[in-house]
């Protein structure tokens, strides 16, 4: 989800990650993304092991060419009006200049270790461990920075037939202020980046989008703004500038209650409401994140971000996440991170995403790649993402996954040791045959084979917040 999701959602997807970082880094450190992507390059600090070079190395995004960004948005315009500019936030096509959320300063202050990731400076952990940080996160509170993921906004009459004809979901059928999960897709059938939709009570679709595929996904909307502008429709698209933050754990409503006048008893999972948090006028509240517990993704203007993110750590039950964090309880949660779990390569069916198809949807196929996608629903595909556990050497990404017999059957595309269960974890592709749980496979890690299991998602229950 975007992700966040995540991480992801998602999503929001989201975010989603993939750092697997388990030891501590120098601050501040940057990774920088040059040369042959399929070499580790080397960092600023010859203390971080290749291992850990490689797996941030893994994340790499297309770069965001924000210059593109704002030219095209100011000639789409907002119902063909200009639109404003992004301010705040560097322009730069190259990855050399790593662009900055309003909380860079923020996150050096307080120890963040930071990484290259997708042309941004991102925090991967902060002075805690990441296995620490998850654990916070499940028993407590922890705050993300996912202010690089793609806020927009839909205008217009037309809004809702804009985005139909994009994505698989039922639109139409949100109520105010409720969103979902969705998809984007092509007419192959094949995963764009996965999104959450929110109809808000002000007039507009909030649409919060993977900051990898910013470029991808902005195109994709705004051609489709032009398209039906051109047939006379009523729609247009903003880009929001405002910072995103995460606060993600059990204890989430408990330490955001003080701080708004609200009810949280009712906003339940993917509602959303506009409300003054801790003083700062028009957040967006979310109630959705890409952890699997409970929690919220605050749309914050930017000016106000570091305030906002000083007050929530004063409560004791707060403490700061990074990347790491963020991709491993994403992966607990069976939650998928585009790019690895899912792409234009893989339909929602395969990548078990069914119950994102909506219903009215599904029986009118009028989205993208539905000819390809509805027969899969009623017949067999070839292949199935799954969960896998099992003991010894962690599984990670482009493992092979084998038959107990010793055939190559698919391939691991997210991985790592789960804090909480104590054993690894993760998810791959698998042959439809060989998607039942607790079926017996093998999986080769460091050239050597051993067991895994095929297992229900998620691997942890969630622990998302609905009305009884």
């Amino acid at each position: 989800m975007p992700g966040a999701v995540s991480l992801q959602p998602g999503p929001i997807a989201l975010c989603a990650l993939k750092p697997r970082l388990l030891l501590g880094l120098p601050a501040p450190i940057l990774i920088p993304f040059v040369g042959d992507l399929t070499k580790p390059a080397r960092t600023t600090s010859p203390s971080v092991p290749d291992r850990v070079v490689a797996s941030v190395r893994r994340l790499h995004w297309s770069p965001v060419t924000m210059q593109r960004v704002v030219s095209m948005v100011a000639r789409l315009g907002l119902r063909g009006q200009p639109l404003p500019s992004v301010p705040g936030r560097p322009l730069s096509g190259s990855q050399d200049v790593l662009r900055r959320t309003p909380l860079y300063d923020f996150h050096l202050a307080h120890g963040g270790k930071m990484v290259a990731f997708a042309g941004w400076s991102l925090p991967v952990q902060y002075q805690d461990s990441h296995v620490d940080s998850h654990l916070h996160t499940r028993r407590h509170c922890s705050l993300f920075d996912v202010s690089h993921m793609l806020q927009t906004k839909i205008h217009g009459c037309d809004r809702v037939k804009l985005m139909e004809s994009l994505v698989v979901g039922d639109i139409a059928e949100l109520r105010p202020n409720q969103g979902t999960l969705s998809l984007f897709t092509n007419e192959a059938g094949g995963i764009l980046d996965d999104l959450i939709v929110t109809n808000t009570s002000e007039g507009h679709l909030y649409v919060v989008s993977n900051a990898g595929c910013w470029d991808k996904d902005l195109a994709l909307m705004q051609d489709k703004v032009r398209e039906l502008q051109k047939m006379g429709g009523d729609v247009g698209l903003e880009v929001v500038d405002n910072a995103l933050l995460a606060l993600q754990g059990p204890t989430v409503a408990q330490v955001l209650q003080d701080g708004v006048a609200d009810d949280l008893r009712k906003l339940p999972f993917m509602t959303s409401a506009v409300m003054e948090v801790f003083g700062v006028s028009g957040c967006r509240v979310t109630r959705c994140g890409y952890t699997g517990e409970d929690g919220v993704e605050i749309s914050v203007p930017a000016t106000e971000a570091v305030h906002l993110a000083k007050v929530l750590l004063e409560n004791p039950e707060v403490k700061l996440a990074g990347l790491a964090a963020r991709d491993s309880l994403r992966l607990e949660a069976g939650l998928c991170l585009y790019g690895n779990d899912i792409d234009e390569h893989t339909t929602p069916v395969e990548g078990s995403l069914s119950w994102t198809l909506g219903k009215r949807r599904r029986a009118a196929m009028d989205f993208p790649g539905a000819a390809v996608i509805i027969p899969q629903l009623k017949g067999k595909v070839q292949r199935r993402r799954v969960g896998l556990t099992c003991e010894g050497a962690p599984m990670r990404a482009h493992s092979p996954i084998l038959s107990t017999e010793g055939t190559m059957i698919g391939t691991v595309t997210s991985g790592c040791p789960s804090p909480c269960l104590k054993k690894n974890v993760a998810m791959g592709y698998v042959p439809s045959e060989y998607s039942r749980p607790g079926t017996r496979l093998l999986v080769e890690v460091r050239r050597k084979q051993q067991t895994a299991v095929v297992s229900k998602m998620p691997f942890v229950p969630t622990n998302y917040y609905t009305l009884k």
